[in-house]
């Protein structure tokens, strides 16, 4: 599992730079990579080449790394997934081919097909993506798609706030706020572009979430790339317990006051609530995708796929992600088409690792276990406070 966990992560990290955030997003490589992996398999020429480079592994053993990715995500708490292939009544498949996928048949009808093609996409997604983007014609052949759902539960939830912010002025924003005993959730980074700090949100199903922070001049890309790097190992960090007092990185304070107990240090972490919905144009970003060569519909690219000529018609990914006072919900659905605390004596100290993410941050939505990065995203702006 680690070839293909850095692989999805190196991915997720390349997406970051191409990806629009200016009005915030959310974006899945897990739910790309194993589309591009059983294309790659059945790709020739410039097709398979530049799909090989994009899944970051070679072309024979791409296939092979997407089925273990579906088997582990299919084995993981909290995460539901599912991939598949429709291909068009009278193209006949290799039989060598997509090994792994759900099949099923497309009517040549686009309304019928899409009818189909949509329910897939609620019943696998929990209704959170109702329909799938796709658009479809008569000269469809061929699509391949994947869904992908997440849900956790906070291990300490948080308290609803207004968010006090200096960044987010214009109306009330929902702001999220717990302290817990927990200050090695927090870390700081030190990367070759600036400090990010990280607080690690726990899920009860063995998900979690990475609050990202980066300095104010760091792009979006750089803090996202930070925090793949960090699950990596990449970066040197100072975990909570560790850091000096005063301003300690992006967004951290560390205070002392007096008690009359022994203490632990705490972390006090005040965040925005989000809701996300995003839909990506992976063609718009044909060289990141490997599916440059593959558009090209005057030949076929996908001799391993069938006899009959096919070019990729179509990409796209829909993707949704909430993060609120109990937990976090997101989803994905990716497609491919192919056509043709008295006064008491103060005898101690208490600690307190204060973190602040009051401007634009981003976030990984990473399995515990594995560290696969399942989703990743930027907040332009969070969700609105609701009396």
């Amino acid at each position: 599992m680690r070839a293909v966990v850095r692989a999805v992560n190196g991915l997720t990290a390349r997406w970051a730079e191409a990806v629009d955030v200016s009005h915030g997003t959310a974006f899945s490589a897990a739910g790309v990579w194993p589309l591009l992996a059983f294309l790659a398999d059945g790709a020739g020429g410039a097709a398979r080449e530049e799909l090989a480079a994009a899944t970051g592994v070679p072309a024979e053993r791409a296939a092979s790394l997407a089925r273990e990715l579906l088997g582990g995500l299919g084995e993981a708490a909290g995460v539901d997934s599912a991939a598949g292939v429709w291909a068009r009544r009278g193209l006949e498949l290799r039989e060598t081919w997509g090994e792994g996928l759900a099949r099923g048949a497309l009517t040549g009808d686009p309304v019928a097909d899409r009818g189909a093609l949509d329910a897939w996409a609620r019943e696998h997604t929990g209704g959170q993506i109702p329909a799938m983007p796709v658009t479809l014609d008569r000269s469809t052949e061929l699509v391949l798609a994947s869904a992908l759902a997440l849900r956790t539960r906070w291990e300490h939830r948080f308290h609803e706030t207004i968010l006090d912010s200096a960044h987010w002025t214009d109306r009330e924003y929902l702001g999220l706020r717990r302290r817990t005993e927990t200050p090695d959730e927090l870390a700081v980074a030190s990367t070759p572009f600036g400090y990010v700090t990280r607080v690690r949100v726990l899920g009860t199903e063995g998900l979690d979430v990475h609050l990202l922070l980066g300095e104010p001049e760091l792009s979006p890309a750089r803090v996202l790339r930070a925090g793949v790097g960090m699950l990596r190992g990449e970066h040197p960090v100072v975990r909570g317990s560790e850091l000096g007092l005063g301003d300690a990185g992006p967004g951290v304070r560390v205070r002392e006051r007096a008690s009359a107990v022994p203490a632990p240090v705490e972390l006090d972490v005040l965040t925005a609530g989000f809701d996300l919905t995003a839909r990506h144009d992976l063609l718009a970003s044909g060289e990141l995708f490997g599916l440059t060569a593959a558009r090209d519909r005057s030949r076929g690219h996908f001799p391993g796929i069938s006899g009959r000529p096919l070019a990729v018609s179509s990409a796209e990914q829909c993707a949704v992600a909430q993060f609120g006072a109990e937990g976090f919900e997101a989803a994905a659905v990716t497609l491919v088409a192919a056509a043709a605390s008295g006064v008491p004596r103060f005898r101690w100290t208490t600690r307190t690792v204060e973190a602040r993410f009051d401007r634009p941050f981003g976030f990984l939505a990473v399995h515990r276990a594995t560290g696969l990065v399942l989703m990743a995203g930027w907040v332009a702006e969070p969700a609105e406070w609701e009396v």
